[in-house]
């Protein structure tokens, strides 16, 4: 919406500053992180008043969580509600890339608020059915992954790069679309996977936000394509004001989050963030260097692939529990080791990611 100011420009004024992105971005970040500060305990305290018994803790957990009881859940609403007032202030709202992830977002985060709603009101961990769950977020996704083959350039419409490998494209055809799919929808629930220990996801969300972001605005720059020799996505460059606004918005939620939680993001946040992300590999076309980025994520869900399909073929569990990080929770890691360590290794993976700009 700023952005229109630069009709007041005459070229070498304040009001040219709005025209570049990076500007715009730092001014989305601050605006999410004020907007965190400000309204992250008056929602704790709604929320608290609105949860009498706060989010259900699963019975078969590590015994520390039964500890968190009462902890008040949905504060992904807080990280959505900083993240949409930023993007609309200050990205350029004539961009769809924009506007496809923003609907990502939005959808996602519906599902999730059902979801933690039927928890909270029911005191059930249950929440709504898995089918309904998947079969909303394939939906979701297959708007954008429509968008996104009408948006990319004739050249990369329905093809998917491959990293390392300088210009190199594998035309998916009409394959494309269940595969965007999948990478959309399994990236929400792979995020929402890993939100189990406080702080644990919100902070690789926000490093792989920042790593989408970098490659957002490299592939949105003709003269970086050519200098990095990867593929130009007109038009992307705008996302990292999205993605800066997440950051902005993830921290102060983790302000509120950082361990003993005052406040669990819930369904409502990590299925959102984690469907932006997903959203954000497709349009910017880096659906595989998002595997590396993303690689925390990864990890968690392909544990609980691996530890289901073991334990109905042979009866035993490959892991103590799973998701991944409780299986070290068992084995009697404090969980501050393990959510900080966790991030090290997100942001190990992140710079990875980003490196395959550059090696090809």
């Amino acid at each position: 919406m700023l952005y229109w100011l630069t009709l007041l420009s005459d070229g070498g004024d304040f009001f040219n500053l709005f025209r570049y992105i990076t500007f715009r971005a730092g001014g989305a970040f601050l605006t999410s992180l004020i907007f965190g500060f400000a309204f992250g305990r008056p929602l704790i305290n709604l929320l608290k008043r609105r949860q009498s018994h706060g989010q259900p803790i699963r019975e078969d957990g590590p015994e520390s969580h039964f500890s968190k009881v009462g902890t008040p859940t949905m504060g992904g609403a807080l990280i959505l509600g900083a993240l949409l007032v930023s993007t609309l202030l200050w990205a350029r709202l004539d961009n769809m890339y924009i506007w496809v992830v923003l609907f990502v977002t939005v959808g996602f985060g519906a599902i999730g608020f059902a979801d933690d709603y039927s928890k909270v009101s029911k005191q059930n961990v249950a929440g709504i059915s898995g089918r309904i769950r998947l079969g909303l977020g394939f939906l979701i996704a297959l708007v954008a992954a429509l968008a996104a083959a009408k948006l990319h350039p004739e050249g990369l419409s329905e093809q998917v790069a491959m990293p390392i490998l300088k210009n190199t494209l594998v035309p998916f055809g009409l394959l494309f679309f269940p595969f965007a799919m999948i990478v959309i929808v399994g990236t929400a629930n792979a995020v929402n996977l890993t939100d189990g220990l406080d702080g644990l996801a919100i902070m690789p969300v926000m490093i792989a936000a920042a790593a989408l972001g970098v490659l957002a605005y490299a592939v949105g720059r003709v003269d970086f394509t050519q200098y990095l020799d990867v593929h130009y996505v007109p038009g992307t460059g705008e996302l990292f004001v999205f993605c800066m606004a997440l950051i902005g918005g993830g921290l102060g939620f983790l302000w509120y989050n950082a361990p003993p939680a005052a406040i669990f993001m819930g369904d409502t946040g990590s299925l959102a963030l984690g469907g932006a992300l997903g959203a954000i590999a497709v349009l910017t076309k880096h659906e595989i260097v998002w595997l590396i980025i993303g690689g925390v994520f990864v990890a968690e869900a392909l544990s609980v692939i691996i530890q289901v399909f073991w334990f109905k073929r042979t009866g035993k569990r490959v892991f103590l529990m799973a998701p991944i990080h409780h299986h070290f929770e068992k084995k009697g890691y404090p969980e501050s080791q393990i959510v900080i360590r966790f991030w090290i290794v997100a942001l190990v993976l992140a710079m990875i990611g980003l490196a395959t700009l550059k090696v090809r």
